[in-house]
């Protein structure tokens, strides 16, 4: 039997073992770190499986479905639609903030780092997990998906029902891969500048997500 590869150092090496194990994964490795040695790319290579790091398969109860990371300077840190500390606030992030204002009176301020989110079972989970400097989804057509799409479909095998949110025509595409009917799937338009104001608004996804984690007997998020 072959050792499990280290890599999240957590259960998800167990989950996804077949998954890592396959040529096309080393192949998106290799390509990753030639991408890395030629170009700056984002989030740093430490932080690229940072999602998988902080939300353990197990634990998991809200997977956000993002595009791929932020491609200026500092923002990027490996966690869908978050930033690091002290960074300014980007347009999306902006909105998702004043959407969970009006739906829960919660107010984050200028701290756009959602690790929190993340500690408490929020995947928060680029389908494209790196990007060169300001050149967005640079790296879409390197091989992310192919393995991105076996996490969706890991998660929609899970026996506990969870919450699958998909904003945003790209992240729609995702919902054929979620087919496992106890699941409670979230959509609607992206909270961008651009579409926010079509629906986004208004749309209350967070005190959706947390009543049905108290139908289904888990714990609330505490976003």
């Amino acid at each position: 039997m072959s050792a499990v590869k280290r890599i999240f150092n957590n259960d998800w090496d167990i989950v996804l073992k077949d998954t890592i194990a396959q040529p096309f994964f080393d192949k998106l490795m290799l390509d990753v770190a030639k991408e890395y040695e030629s170009f700056t790319c984002y989030p740093p290579k430490d932080q690229i499986f940072n999602a998988f790091s902080l939300t353990d398969y197990r634990n998991t109860l809200v997977l956000i479905i993002g595009q791929d990371p932020y491609h200026n300077p500092l923002q990027a840190m490996g966690l869908a639609f978050s930033v690091n500390k002290g960074v300014k606030l980007p347009p999306s992030l902006e909105n998702i903030y004043k959407e969970l204002r009006d739906d829960l009176g919660v107010n984050r301020l200028d701290d756009g780092d959602l690790t929190d989110w993340a500690n408490s079972g929020v995947l928060l989970l680029n389908a494209i997990l790196t990007v060169r400097e300001n050149q967005p989804l640079s790296h879409a057509n390197i091989g992310w998906q192919e393995f991105t799409d076996r996490v969706i479909e890991v998660l929609n095998n899970k026996i506990d029902p969870m919450i699958f949110v998909l904003w945003g025509s790209f992240a729609k595409s995702k919902k054929k891969l979620i087919t496992n009917s106890k699941h409670f799937i979230i959509e609607n338009v992206h909270p961008s500048p651009l579409s926010a104001y079509r629906g986004f608004f208004g749309s209350k996804p967070f005190s959706k997500i947390n009543a049905f984690l108290s139908l289904t007997g888990r714990k609330k998020i505490n976003f």
